[in-house]
């Protein structure tokens, strides 16, 4: 039997006492953790896909250690242009054994259960805001409207005016005539 999990915002296929590093978990080494995000099991020829999960079905693991991942190098060059940085990393995992698939307790019920109280509170709030609600519609009366000020008239500056024709001289006149 094998089932696909979602752990820690990632997807696993897991079978029974199988030991898989995700990214780190709360919780201490030897810590039981429940995921109950089950995506599909299959077991044999009987397959069940979630929509989007399986509802009923748990996968249960014990945490065995904290530690950190292989060190990835991060070498970024530009060339001709004399850049080079070189960085380091080392992700933070958990190593999980995979304890057994089971049905969750009252997880199908569960939601159910929730979803309930949750209208009721729905209700019980939507109650006091009926009530609020006269305060507020008194308090927003349209308020009185202030008189606007007398508007006050931009005054243009006069039109330039245009620049008169240009006489002509009368002595040029008189030398154009006397060339002719």
């Amino acid at each position: 039997m094998y089932a696909i999990v979602e752990i820690a915002g990632q997807q696993y296929k897991v079978e029974k006492d199988q030991q898989i590093f995700v990214h780190r978990l709360e919780g201490e080494e030897g810590s039981k953790v429940t995921f109950d995000n089950v995506l599909l099991t299959a077991d044999g020829d009987k397959i069940q896909v979630g929509a989007p999960a399986v509802e009923g079905i748990s996968v249960s693991g014990t945490i065995l250690e904290h530690l950190k991942g292989d060190k990835v190098i991060v070498f970024k060059k530009k060339r001709r242009k004399g850049y080079k940085k070189r960085n380091g990393h080392r992700q933070y995992m958990t190593k999980l054994e995979i304890t057994g698939f089971g049905t969750s307790t009252g997880s199908a019920a569960a939601p159910k259960a929730k979803a309930a109280p949750k209208k009721a509170e729905a209700v019980k709030e939507e109650a006091p805001k009926a009530a609020k609600a006269p305060k507020k519609e008194a308090a927003k009366a349209p308020a009185p409207k202030k008189e606007e000020a007398p508007k006050t008239e931009v005054k243009k500056a006069p039109a330039k005016a245009k620049p008169a024709a240009k006489k002509a001289d009368p002595t040029k006149e008189d030398d154009k005539k006397e060339d002719k």
